[in-house]
């Protein structure tokens, strides 16, 4: 099954979960059940955001996009990880309300809703998997396993009431499912402003790639180096890498050893400029004897 259709059935089963909730939490009177609510919400916003980036991200690369459309689901994952703090903070707030005067809760059918939104979690939780290679795709997910702790949050909040009348117990499970939220929402956030704000990728360390550049038979030394992310773990890397003079005649060879260094490191975009340290040496800037300098694309 394809990433689109996955996506399209866990949007029509999140809907219908969403007003499930919607009307049983009203009915119910539960903050807990509303608070899921909330949360699908989000997951049918964040859904229909991944379902429309997938499709745009297919559109292959042209002139005003030369490497894709990547950050299109970068920015759907952005939005879907700011609505999820958002919606933590008005659970919050509404938490702190009901705990300062709880309200009674008819929990038979809270129960109900809880688990009927649990089993559709669950189904969605399945359909798109945990193995994720698109942020965009992971954002989503996420948003589906936060809504499936937080059903179960409701389900323990609905049978704490029905055992022991403790209302209290509906807004603190309430709290505690938007801490789930507000975690899973920064960590998608920061994810995706580390890629728009091209801030190296988390996973590699430039002076280690520098210094397994500088062992190379040939290399003096590297230098103008650039590290950044064109889209969730498709890294790109540049730099400027001088050469012994005696080496310039093989450059285009270590070039090559270059680029399968970097492959091996996952970076499958790379741009090295390759300069003379004879001409380094004296203040000045010289191309090699041959035309090496150029892009490599490794897909």
């Amino acid at each position: 099954m394809t990433m689109t259709k996955k996506l399209v059935i866990s949007l029509i089963v999140t809907f219908v979960v969403l007003i499930g909730e919607i009307v049983g939490g009203i009915v119910s009177n539960s903050l807990a059940l509303l608070s899921d609510a909330g949360h699908v919400f989000t997951d049918v916003f964040s859904l229909g955001m991944s379902l429309m980036a997938i499709l745009i991200m297919k559109k292959p690369a042209d002139r005003r996009a030369t490497y894709g459309y990547h950050r299109i689901g970068i920015l759907a994952a952005l939005i879907n990880g700011v609505s999820l703090v958002i919606v933590a903070l008005f659970i919050f707030i509404e938490a702190y309300k009901r705990i300062q005067a709880p309200p009674a809760v008819d929990t038979s059918l809270m129960l109900i809703i809880a688990l009927i939104g649990l089993a559709g979690n669950i189904a969605i939780a399945f359909v798109l998997g945990h193995k994720h290679e698109d942020l965009n795709v992971k954002s989503a997910w996420l948003h589906v396993l936060g809504d499936t702790l937080a059903s179960i949050g409701v389900i323990a909040a609905g049978l704490v009431i029905r055992f022991t009348g403790w209302q209290m117990a509906d807004p603190l499970v309430s709290a505690f499912v938007g801490v789930i939220i507000i975690v899973g929402g920064i960590g998608v956030t920061k994810e995706a402003l580390r890629i728009f704000l091209e801030l190296s990728p988390a996973r590699l360390d430039m002076e280690e790639i520098s210094q397994k550049i500088s062992l190379v038979p040939g290399v003096v030394d590297v230098h103008d180096v650039h590290l950044w992310s064109i889209g969730h773990n498709d890294p790109a890397f540049s730099a400027h890498v001088r050469l012994k003079e005696q080496s310039l005649a093989e450059a285009d060879a270590i070039r090559g050893k270059i680029e399968h260094e970097l492959a091996h490191m996952g970076i499958k975009h790379s741009v090295l400029q390759m300069e003379s340290a004879e001409c380094g040496a004296n203040g000045l800037y010289c191309q090699p004897r041959t035309p090496i300098a150029g892009e490599a694309h490794h897909h």
